[in-house]
């Protein structure tokens, strides 16, 4: 049963292929064509897939090589992040004309609380309508929507008619919604966390409500308590503007615990191109790289280095094989991650018009757009 004092007008706007559409959209050569703007095809990775390119199933933290591969058409464009956050913050500015409760996860996201708003609206599905007409209109790019009662469902919502629509979860809906959800769409349930989900017969929203949150709790530790809650349409995270990200991270829970120098090469080259990723989606440097390890009897042990420069990701890489060398290892490991901080963020270069960051780190809050 949803609680009734909790429901608010909440909107989450996500910018359609953000980067490589800003490149189309300066580069009218590129329009219609597949682009992936990243580094060098031979040792970048992708940081962003126009939808051209993703039907060639080029994604985002894909090596360069395998997306060439996968795409021989491909455009490999370099990424202008003072761009992307000149227009982010254009975007801010348009998202503020309508409320001052804006939260953004990153330069192309953001969750609107428009219960009370500046326009005196009191429908959310024709505000975001509004945005994204707005967002065409003055800037050229287009933007999908997701609207409902709080943060979790609003950013399900933004998926379903992506790109360039919007789609609305009512309070009346939103358990039968859930219920038919497969599990791996859930926002919040990584790839690793979706896999063992399903070795436990958990596939989609009414299989992960028959369990308890015991049991859940048991199996997924404190996160638990989330698949627990979400499932019922229960999340009370407020949007939240004004808050700064300190880091930037991303770790990995292995289904078996993991010992061979092979299996762990591996688990670090995918985490390291996810932080990768995350960096550049948010256009931010780091000084201080910390690797983290977990072993088998839940033990954490974390080893950290710091320079004064912010990092480059190839020197982010091989920071974190010096981290990992510091020391045998003793057991077998369960799960691994890589946080980067000392971020170059100030608020008045990087923020303007209020805008600031989320921090969603870890497996479990595994970004899925």
């Amino acid at each position: 049963m949803i609680d009734q004092s909790t429901i608010r007008k909440i909107i989450h706007v996500d910018m359609d292929a953000f980067f490589a559409s800003v490149e189309q959209l300066d580069n009218p050569e590129l329009r219609g064509k597949p682009v992936a703007v990243g580094g060098n095809r031979e040792r970048g990775v992708v940081a962003a897939a126009s939808y051209e390119a993703r039907k060639f199933g080029v994604r985002s933290a894909m090596p360069g090589k395998i997306a060439a591969l996968r795409c021989p058409g491909l455009i490999f464009v370099r990424p202008r992040f003072e761009r992307y956050k000149e227009i982010s913050g254009q975007i801010r500015q348009i998202f503020l004309d309508y409320t001052d409760l804006v939260e953004p996860l990153s330069l192309d996201e953001a969750f609107l609380d428009v219960t009370e708003n500046k326009v005196n609206n009191p429908s959310a599905t024709r505000i975001a309508l509004e945005i994204r007409k707005r967002i065409k209109d003055e800037l050229g790019l287009n933007a999908s929507a997701g609207i409902s009662y709080n943060k979790f469902l609003a950013k399900t919502a933004s998926d379903i008619n992506k790109p360039n629509g919007q789609a609305v979860i009512l309070p009346k809906n939103a358990e039968a919604f859930l219920e038919k959800l497969p599990i791996e769409r859930f926002y919040g349930i990584g790839k690793v966390t979706a896999e063992k989900m399903k070795e436990l017969g958990i596939h989609n929203g009414f299989d992960l409500k028959q369990y308890s949150v015991q049991y859940l709790t048991k199996k997924f530790g404190k996160s638990g308590l989330h698949f627990y809650n979400i499932v019922r349409g229960i999340h009370l995270s407020e949007v939240k503007p004004n808050r700064i990200r300190k880091s930037l991270s991303a770790e990995s829970t292995f289904s078996k615990d993991i010992s061979e120098d092979e299996q762990i090469a591996d688990a670090l080259e995918r985490i390291w191109e996810e932080v990768v990723r995350r960096m550049e989606r948010s256009g931010v440097k780091g000084r201080t790289v910390t690797l983290k390890i977990k072993y088998h009897d839940f033990t954490i042990h974390t080893r950290s280095k710091t320079i004064e420069k912010f990092l480059e990701p190839a020197r982010i890489k091989e920071i974190i094989w010096e981290l990992w060398h510091q020391e045998p290892l003793v057991a077998a490991v369960r799960l691994l991650g890589i946080g980067i901080s000392n971020l170059n963020l100030e608020e008045e270069d990087y923020f303007p018009g209020k805008q600031l960051w989320i921090n969603f780190d870890g497996e479990y809050a595994e970004d899925q757009s």
